[in-house]
C-alpha cells in the first residue's frame, strides 16, 4: 500500500518536472526558432477585434471629452481675441486722432507770413447756430491779449477776424459770412479786388470786377495788406468761376476759400510784433516759438492749445467795456 502511494507521488512529481522542462524547451525553441509565431498570429487575429471592441467606448468617451474641452477653449480664446481686437481698434482710432491733431498743429506752427508776427493757437469751442451767420467761438479772450479786428488764420490760409472779445473767449467772423469783406490781390497778375462772403463756406464773391479783367480761373487770391487789418501775403481763396455776361454791369467771379471753413478746429491768432497789442500768456501757457525768438531765448516753445472746453458761448457776451458789436466790424473797413 505504501509503495503504491510512493509510486503515485513520484509519478506526479515526474510529470510536473517533465511539464516544466517541456515548457522551458518550448520557450527556448520559440525564442531561437520562432516556431510559435504562426500560433501567436492566429491568436492575435482572434483577440484583436475583441480588444478593439473593449477599448472603443473608452476611446470614444475620451475623444468626446477632448473635443468639448477644445471647443470651450477655442470659444474662450475667440472671445478674448475679439475683445483684444476691439480694444486695439479703439486705441488705433485714438492714435489716428492724435496723429491728425499733431499734423494740424504742425501745419499751424509752420504757417508763415512776410511780416514778423506773433501767433497763438486757439481752439474752436462753439459754432454759431444761426445758418445765416458764419461765426465761431474760440477759447482765447482778453486775458490772452485778443482784440477786436485781430486777423485769424489756419494752416491753409485766412479764416476771418475777431469781432467780439470776452475775458476767456472770442468770437471770430469767417470770410464766408455775408457781412464780411476783405481786400485781396491776385498773386499772378497783382490785380486788386474786394471779396465778400455769400453765406456759403465753400464760396466767396469778388465785387465790381470789370468784364475786361485779366483774372483767370485757378488764380490764387491773397491778402493785399490794405485796410490795416490783414497782413499782406496770406492766401485766402482761389478763383473757381468767371461769368462775363454783357447784360450785367460787372463780371460775376466766384472763388473757393483755401481754408476748410466748415471743419476748422484749430486756428492761429496773429499779432504784429511792432504793435503795442501783444499776446498775454497765462501761467500754464508756454511762450510760442515766435515770442521765444524775439526774446532771444534758446528754447523754442510750442504753441499752447487751451483745452478749456467748459467755456460756453455766453462768455463771449461778457466783453469788456468799449468792445464793438459783431455787425459793426465788416472785414477791413471796406
Amino acid at each position: 500500500m505504501s509503495s503504491t502511494l510512493f509510486i503515485q507521488r513520484v509519478s506526479l512529481r515526474t510529470r510536473l518536472t517533465l511539464a516544466l522542462l517541456l515548457a522551458f524547451l518550448l520557450i527556448f525553441a520559440d525564442h531561437q526558432l520562432e516556431i510559435m509565431q504562426p500560433v501567436r498570429g492566429a491568436l492575435n487575429s482572434v483577440v484583436s477585434p475583441v480588444q478593439y471592441l473593449a477599448v472603443m467606448p473608452e476611446q470614444g468617451l475620451d475623444n468626446f471629452i477632448n473635443q468639448v474641452q477644445s471647443r470651450r477653449r477655442l470659444v474662450r480664446e475667440n472671445q478674448q481675441l475679439k475683445e483684444d481686437v476691439l480694444s486695439l481698434q479703439g486705441q488705433m482710432q485714438r492714435y489716428q486722432f492724435l496723429v491728425r491733431e499733431n499734423e494740424r498743429l504742425r501745419g499751424l506752427l509752420a504757417s508763415e507770413s512776410r511780416e514778423e508776427r506773433m501767433r497763438m493757437v486757439a481752439e474752436v469751442i462753439a459754432v454759431d447756430s444761426d445758418p445765416f451767420s458764419h461765426q465761431v467761438v474760440v477759447n482765447k479772450g482778453t486775458r490772452n491779449g485778443v482784440y477786436i479786428g485781430q486777423p485769424v488764420i489756419d494752416a491753409e490760409g485766412v479764416i476771418g477776424q475777431v469781432v467780439d472779445v470776452g475775458l476767456t473767449t472770442a468770437r471770430v467772423i469767417l470770410v464766408s459770412d455775408q457781412s464780411h469783406a476783405i481786400p485781396l490781390r491776385a498773386e499772378a497778375s497783382g490785380i486788386r479786388v474786394i471779396a465778400q462772403g455769400v453765406g456759403d463756406t465753400n464760396s466767396i464773391e469778388l465785387m465790381h470786377v470789370p468784364h475786361s479783367t485779366e483774372l483767370s480761373e485757378g488764380d490764387l487770391l491773397m491778402t493785399s495788406g490794405l485796410g490795416g487789418v490783414f497782413p499782406e501775403g496770406y492766401p485766402v481763396a482761389r478763383i473757381s468761376n468767371i461769368l462775363r455776361d454783357e447784360s450785367l454791369p460787372f463780371a460775376q467771379v466766384q472763388a473757393t476759400p483755401v481754408a476748410n471753413l466748415d471743419r476748422i478746429r484749430m486756428l492761429l491768432l496773429l499779432w504784429d510784433s511792432n504793435s503795442e497789442l501783444q499776446p498775454i500768456r497765462t501761467e500754464n501757457e508756454p511762450p510760442s516759438a515766435d515770442e521765444s525768438g524775439n526774446e532771444g531765448a534758446n528754447e523754442s516753445g510750442n504753441e499752447s492749445v487751451d483745452k478749456s472746453a467748459n467755456e460756453s458761448m455766453e462768455e463771449s457776451a461778457d466783453s469788456e467795456p468799449g468792445t464793438a458789436e459783431p455787425e459793426t466790424t465788416q472785414g477791413e473797413g471796406v
